[in-house]
């Protein structure tokens, strides 16, 4: 297979959710320990699945997620409480901030690797605000041709209209088109219009330095 396009996930494949949980506290008003705190980052961060402690009257609503802001934020704060924070706001207050979100050790060059490569990029992202912050603060922003955004787009991965989308906008067809993501339920959807899906274990950052590049290698890059 020739590969003229690279599509890339966000959470867990680019940039990971690495907030400063300074202030977190219990609901008994008292800081929360490490392990409870991992927990919770867990909960957060998970691709697909319904987290613990979500309120039995919000499930139907929590696969659709990402299509809509105020819902986004509902739900998380209401994970959030039960799994027992008592200030639920700072911490999804924190995460909407990009800031908070940490690039891996080679996002940037590799992005920079395909760009220079006369590669165009995507990237296809499950999720309810604007990432393109996170791209600017390191300076790659002006090298990702598209950003396909869920709650933009009105559809959600693995849902195969978000990667038709990216695909038709990058001017590349969906069989020369590479798939980088760390979730091969909601990124393995880009399989079903003839993409090549690729994966990498979404690992704390300084635990994964070179993932992105070692799938790029592998692909000729």
């Amino acid at each position: 297979m020739t590969i003229n396009g690279v599509l890339f996930d966000f959470s867990g494949t680019l940039f990971r959710l690495e907030p400063d949980l300074t202030g977190l506290t219990g609901l008994d008003g008292r800081p929360l320990d490490g392990e409870r705190q991992a927990e919770i980052m867990r909960r957060m961060t998970a691709p697909t699945g319904l987290p613990e402690g979500l309120p039995e009257h919000l499930h139907e609503h929590w696969d659709t997620r990402d299509l809509d802001p105020p819902t986004h934020r509902e739900l998380y704060l209401a994970v959030l409480h039960a799994s027992g924070v008592g200030n639920p706001g700072l911490l999804y207050d924190r995460m909407l901030d990009t800031a908070n979100w940490e690039p891996y050790p080679d996002t940037a060059a590799a992005v920079k690797t395909l760009a220079a490569a006369g590669v165009p990029v995507g990237v296809v992202s499950n999720i309810a605000w604007d990432i393109r912050p996170a791209f600017e603060r390191i300076g790659i922003a002006g090298l990702v041709s598209e950003f396909v955004l869920s709650y933009q787009e009105g559809a959600i991965k693995p849902d195969p209209r978000l990667f038709t989308v990216a695909c038709r906008r990058l001017g590349v067809p969906a069989e020369q088109v590479l798939m980088i993501g760390d979730s091969e339920e909601a990124d393995g959807g880009a399989a079903k219009i003839g993409c090549a899906v690729a994966f990498v274990d979404p690992l704390p950052v300084e635990q994964r330095p070179h993932a992105l590049l070692d799938v790029l290698a592998e692909n000729g890059w």
